[in-house]
């Protein structure tokens, strides 16, 4: 087969909100906060041009935030042209101060700095945005620059102790802003505000379910795929089954399910990929047992990225191969040409991709692919959320056990191991993982944490005592944090007995490790995995 180059899905035209992202470490929260109102959205990169934009016909825009000063040198600009077309649009913090700027009001640099919490007064209570909300909340605020008078035409609905316009309104227009980010849980009524723009402000009617996307996206597989045949890489997590269900109802039997044991998986796993998935589904499942190849590869192999380079290439190897034996099979069908993976939006956004932002890292389904890629992409998840993901599990009938398992990433322990992985610190660590595991479940701590990664500190060793001598073992890092999208993260409040029972089993039961610590670390600074 020749090489082909990674094709998108054709594009699909449902009633959106655009949220252009002026570099805002909230942007994709913006549009999640658009998703959980049932109103379709999704992100562009500021640079957009304005006719771009209208030519999508978007139902509303929204302007992010940013940490630019709208004064400044390359500060992130905007044509006027997109608040004379009688598109609904919603400025947030940067967004609000570029919309005052460029429709005549005044920004200025006063030194009346908010950051975090801070007092909101309603001044206009029965107005579209605030309607229904009390006179005084608490709003979260981040911003140097302040708005001290709005553009003519429009109604200052809000302020604060030293801002004199924290909110304006322009019914007439559909122009709405806030000075503040309503999109944050700390913004005690953000969602209400956010949902009154979109429902009195835009109009909008909330019909966006995990039915649309379903029938969304069947519909685009269909045209992408044609009468070819896929295969889809699945890994047991519900990304990949979700994504090959997906595929599944759009070109049935024509989807062949590869799963590659790499021997990176968490005890047990490929046995339960093995009974659970092609039990809840029927899907044609082919085993790779690839463990040497990928521990020959990553032999020697310290530096994360190239783990997690190393890994995706030869999964792309390995599917080429399972490929060729899938057509010796059944030389008369059509060709095998697709490639189907459950890439998610925090692994486009993670990897630099969608909207301009900074590579933090690559992920074996985005940034880790080989140039000389022999498959086209079917990505049906590539704009969702995992909440998003998860409820589309459920609505296409996959087992609990699989919609509601805990992330894992793509390359497994691979990139747990700080330092070389080896067939003995994999083994070592998947001892120590599944104890966690084991605990967690009983403690029925599953739903309440988001992600425990274990992780094992190869590189470095300590002294402990251990049967009465002294040790010089390997530590083992607990992970658990809270999210809800994974794009922000927080370390979770474990009882103190449970962590108690997880160190103390690990130390006893797992060879060559003496000690146990705790990460708790937030996301941002630190990310959801070590590697």
């Amino acid at each position: 087969m020749s090489p082909a180059s990674p094709a998108a899905a054709p594009d699909s035209t449902p009633d959106v909100v655009l949220v252009v992202d002026f570099g805002a470490q909230y942007a994709q929260l913006i549009a999640r906060r658009v998703r959980e109102a049932r109103v379709y959205s999704e992100i562009v990169p500021s640079t957009t041009p304005v006719a771009e934009m209208l030519a999508r016909n978007p139902k509303a825009i929204i302007l992010s935030g940013g940490p630019s000063s709208v004064y400044e040198e390359g500060a992130p600009q905007l044509d006027r042209a997109l608040f004379e077309a009688g598109v609904p649009v919603f400025g947030m913090c940067y967004g609000f101060q570029l919309m005052a700027t460029v429709l005549g009001g005044t920004v200025d640099n006063t030194g009346a700095r908010e950051y975090g919490r801070t007092p909101l007064h309603v001044t206009r209570s029965g107005s579209t945005l605030f309607e229904g909300t009390p006179d005084e909340q608490s709003v979260w605020m981040s911003h140097g620059d302040a708005c001290s008078a709005a553009p003519e035409g429009f109604t200052v609905t809000a302020s604060t102790d030293v801002v004199p316009v924290a909110a304006f309104e322009n019914d007439e227009k559909k122009l709405y802003g806030v000075q503040y980010h309503p999109e944050v849980m700390h913004s005690t009524h953000g969602q209400q505000i956010l949902e009154h723009f979109l429902y009195r402000g835009a109009g909008i009617e909330p019909s966006w379910t995990t039915g649309n996307v379903i029938e969304e996206q069947v519909s685009l597989i269909r045209e992408q795929v044609g009468t070819s045949r896929a295969i889809c890489g699945l890994s047991g997590g519900v990304d990949s089954a979700v994504a090959a269900a997906l595929v599944q109802r759009a070109i049935g039997d024509r989807l062949t399910c590869v799963y590659v044991d790499h021997g990176l998986m968490r005890k047990g796993e490929t046995e339960q990929v093995e009974k659970d998935f092609v039990a809840a589904t029927g899907v044609q499942l082919k085993v790779v047992d690839a463990q040497e190849r990928f521990l020959n590869a990553l032999a020697g192999v310290t530096d994360p990225e190239e783990k997690r380079k190393i890994i995706g290439r030869e999964f792309i190897r390995v599917f080429e191969q399972a490929q060729a034996e899938i057509i010796a099979e059944a030389p008369g069908d059509e060709p095998v040409e697709f490639l189907v993976q459950g890439t998610l939006y925090p692994d486009v956004v993670e990897s630099g991709g969608g909207t301009g932002t900074a590579n933090i890292k690559s992920h074996h389904n985005v940034g880790g692919l080989p140039e000389d890629l022999e498959f086209q992409l079917v990505e049906p998840l590539r704009k969702l959320f995992k909440d998003e993901v998860r409820m589309v599990g459920q609505e296409l009938g996959l087992p609990e056990e699989i919609v509601q398992r805990q992330p894992f990433p793509g390359p497994g322990l691979g990139i747990r191991i700080v330092g070389e992985v080896t067939r003995d610190r994999l083994d070592l660590l998947r001892e120590a993982d599944a104890i966690a595991r084991e605990e967690l479940t009983a403690a029925g701590l599953d739903r309440d944490i988001w992600q425990c990664p274990v992780v094992l500190l190869a590189d470095v060793r300590s002294v402990g005592v251990q049967g009465d001598g002294r040790t010089y073992g390997h530590p083992i890092v607990l992970r658990p944090v809270s999210s809800e999208d994974a794009m922000t993260a927080d370390w979770t409040r474990m009882p103190y007995d449970v962590l108690a029972r997880i160190s103390t089993r690990i130390t006893n039961e797992v060879k060559d490790v003496n000690r146990v610590v705790l990460d708790v670390t937030s996301k941002p600074p630190g990310t959801i995995e070590w590697e």
